[in-house]
């Protein structure tokens, strides 16, 4: 596997990172393991301030951050400073919030005193992926070391750089000896999995990579959180308010080229008003500027790698062959780097690729329904179950409709977001368990009954 830096938006290689071997890999996770065993006796508490130090140092070199996000994975500039910001405000959350979420729960029984704890469980290993190459190690890492664990970082293979950076900002923040990245193949994050002292296991990726570790995990007793792909429904009915809902849907679609597990991808729209939507999102979709990721005024930047790129292609390219109607894009830009023009198909249906699979890129796929029953049946018919959006201006019809959703998260008249005040994950192949709120941070503990005559 090689650990490599190319800039997306030009093609440049930028520096490659030597791999660890298997036996490197393991002397690194038993010297963490020694460190988590010294440090678990100590209070909890004493993790808070260096989390305030850690937010402040990512607001400190909010810049530099950024700039590192776009070069690596093409992040248009401003959505790398709010995934910066993102990542302050989840660790100055924790750090005010998490004791409280850790404290012991009483509970009244025949005993004189029973509680529950929630004791650390050891090493965490954290499987990230490139999309949001900060945030999602930020939301995984500090609620685990808060709870008292240890965290083990196996980062995706193109942002390397991403991943000294954070392993740099958890030193200086005083955490160093409880955070480690490791540069390792597929095999020996195997091994790791293998390992006795590694106890939980936290993946975000494809559902591909999620089966496979979950397979590995189970064979040795080992918790899992993960959190797959995603093929969001957008739902607008009849009464919908188009002049907010077809903003939040371009939103929703192109936030960062459209690379999101939790972004809009299936938009199933009343036939009453779908001649307006669509004409509506056609003219909006068409006013994006695709470009250079540094340029503020660029809204769509490049797709991070040139593979993934050329799968994007093929999933419009299937479903126009099988009906698909092309309402705009639909071709990759002709210049240096991996970009896509942003593209609207109408006439979506179940039986298309791009209906059926996750896509990854700014591709805004229609379907129109005829009535609540028909979208959320649409809605349901996917592999899928990780967020959900829900357009109506009447909030009494919307209630019943919340329950038959299948999701992890419904937003109403809003798009898809994660929050640290909430807890965030899906159901079906989007995976298994929750982050952040308080129920993230339990994932990754001993919910241990203690019970005294």
């Amino acid at each position: 596997m090689v650990f490599e830096s190319v800039n997306p938006a030009t093609g440049e290689r930028l520096k490659s990172y030597p791999e660890l071997s298997t036996a490197e890999a393991l002397r690194q996770v038993e010297a963490l393991h020694q460190n988590y065993r010294q440090s678990r006796e100590r209070s909890r508490t004493e993790r808070i301030p260096k989390l305030k130090k850690l937010a402040h140092l990512l607001q400190e070199g909010k810049s530099r951050y950024a700039s590192l996000i776009t070069q690596e994975m093409g992040k248009p500039i401003a959505q790398a400073e709010a995934e910066i910001e993102k990542c302050a405000w989840a660790t100055d959350f924790y750090a005010d919030k998490g004791i409280d979420f850790l404290k012991e729960t009483p509970v009244k029984t025949d005993a004189s005193k029973s509680l529950i704890r929630y004791d650390p469980l050891g090493i965490i290993l954290a499987i990230m992926p490139w999309n949001f190459p900060f945030w999602q190690v930020f939301r995984c890492a500090v609620p685990a070391i808060l709870a008292g664990n240890a965290v083990l970082l196996k980062h995706a293979p193109n942002v390397p750089a991403c991943a000294l950076a954070i392993e740099e900002l958890f030193q200086e923040a005083g955490l160093g000896g409880l955070f480690q990245s490791l540069f390792i193949d597929l095999e020996t994050t195997a091994r790791l999995i293998e390992s006795p002292v590694v106890r939980g296991i936290s993946l975000t990726g494809s559902d591909r990579a999620g089966s496979a570790v979950a397979s590995l995990a189970g064979k040795h007793l080992k918790k899992v959180i993960l959190e797959l792909g995603g093929s969001d429904p957008f739902i607008v009915l009849d009464d919908a308010n188009l002049e907010l809902a077809v903003p939040a849907a371009i939103q929703a679609r192109i936030q960062n080229s459209g690379q999101s597990c939790i972004a809009a991808k299936r938009f199933l729209v009343a036939e009453k008003i779908a001649d307006r939507f669509e004409e509506a999102v056609i003219a909006s979709v068409r006013r994006q500027r695709v470009g250079d990721p540094l340029d503020r005024s660029v809204t769509i930047g490049p797709i991070a790698r040139e593979d993934l790129l050329v799968k994007l292609m093929k999933q419009v390219d299937e479903s126009r062959a099988c009906g698909a109607k092309l309402a705009a894009g639909g071709e990759r830009l002709q210049a240096k780097g991996f970009f896509y023009l942003p593209t609207v198909l109408l006439q979506a249906r179940p039986g298309m690729t791009v209906f059926d699979e996750e896509t990854f890129g700014p591709v805004v796929v229609i379907t129109r329904v005829q009535d609540d029953e028909e979208a959320i049946r649409l809605a349901n018919q996917t592999a899928y179950g990780l967020g959900a959006s829900l357009w109506t201006n009447d909030l009494k019809r919307a209630e019943p409709l919340i329950s038959k959703i299948e999701a992890g998260s419904v937003f109403v008249n809003g798009a898809v977001h994660s929050d640290p005040r909430l807890p965030f994950g899906g159901i079906k192949r989007s995976g298994i368990g929750r982050e952040l709120g308080r129920e993230g941070i339990l994932e990754f503990t001993n919910i241990k009954t203690v019970w005294i005559r």
